[in-house]
């Protein structure tokens, strides 16, 4: 068997996270580094320190799933960290035969969907955070994806690596950033294999401080629904609920959606920026516009 760096690693980062006092724990001796001792963190789970410590070493073990679920208990982990201290536990760091994987690919059907939806900006996320799809208004509101080079078609990358994101999200960047490394890091964990991720994750840890401070943390994220506030050069400011559907026959396909109440300003905004942009493309209709509103 080999090591699991992984695992150790992730243990460590959600020992250190967690605060001494809030879990009852009375501080008798000055600590040396943030968060819980080993054998405390043992001894909440019901393992001995010896075994944990092998845990936290990296050692060729296979915990049971009633040890996981102890130390998940005993970690005070969400669901999401729950599901990725399971995967990392089973699988070793560095897998002999890393994988390419075939590109995936969305259904017709989806690509109809994402342009019914209108004036409601929409994504497919795939693996490792790849746009697989997107409608006009994503591309309007966020960025023109599918106009970029296909490695560049990434949301962890856009977000960490473009000015523009910063600008999109101004007033949640960093929120948004390390929501979207989370979500990186959960599907590196489900196909530990993929040479692209490694690649990934590589030019990220080069290129962003944000990146390698979030990655090093090892928090991990599964997309559900949000309130953000964006700005958008020409709607302004909008006020929009996210909702994260993931298809049922393909886990590594997520439709993300932006939603305005109806009848809200940023509701009317999106209407705007939808009529803006048909004006935009259509000179003549731009002239005529142009005409009327002097």
């Amino acid at each position: 068997m080999e090591r699991n760096d992984n695992l150790a690693d992730f243990l460590r980062a959600r020992r250190a996270a967690l605060e001494p006092r809030a879990l009852g724990i009375e501080d008798t001796t000055p600590r040396r580094v943030p968060g819980l001792r080993r054998e405390e963190l043992a001894a909440l789970a019901g393992v001995s320190v010896d075994y944990y410590t092998r845990l936290e070493q990296g050692r060729p073990i296979t915990p049971s799933q009633s040890v996981l679920d102890a130390l998940a208990r005993a970690l005070r982990l969400d669901d999401a960290e729950r599901s990725y201290l399971h995967a990392v536990a089973h699988q070793p760091s560095d897998p002999r035969r890393p994988a390419r994987r075939t590109p995936q690919k969305v259904r017709p059907g989806v690509h109809a969907l994402l342009a019914r939806l209108g004036d409601t900006p929409a994504f497919v996320l795939g693996r490792r955070t790849d746009i697989l799809a997107t409608n006009r208004m994503a591309r309007l509101l966020l960025a023109d994806f599918d106009a970029m080079p296909a490695r560049e078609r990434n949301a962890v990358r856009w977000i960490m690596l473009d000015e523009t994101a910063r600008a999109v999200f101004a007033q949640s960047w960093e929120q948004v950033a390390a929501m979207f490394v989370g979500t990186l890091r959960m599907d590196a964990a489900r196909h530990p294999d993929d040479t692209r991720t490694a690649e990934l994750v590589g030019e990220l840890s080069m290129c962003s401080k944000s990146f390698r401070r979030w990655w090093a943390v090892q928090k991990v994220v599964r997309i559900s629904h949000d309130t953000k506030v964006l700005h958008h050069p020409v709607a302004g400011e909008l006020t929009l609920r996210t909702e994260a559907l993931t298809f049922p026959d393909d886990p590594d396909q997520t439709l993300f959606a932006f939603l305005a109440d109806p009848g809200s300003r940023t509701d009317e905004a999106l209407r705007l920026l939808a009529s803006w942009s048909e004006d935009a493309a259509d000179p003549h209709q731009r002239e005529r516009g142009l005409h009327h509103r002097g």
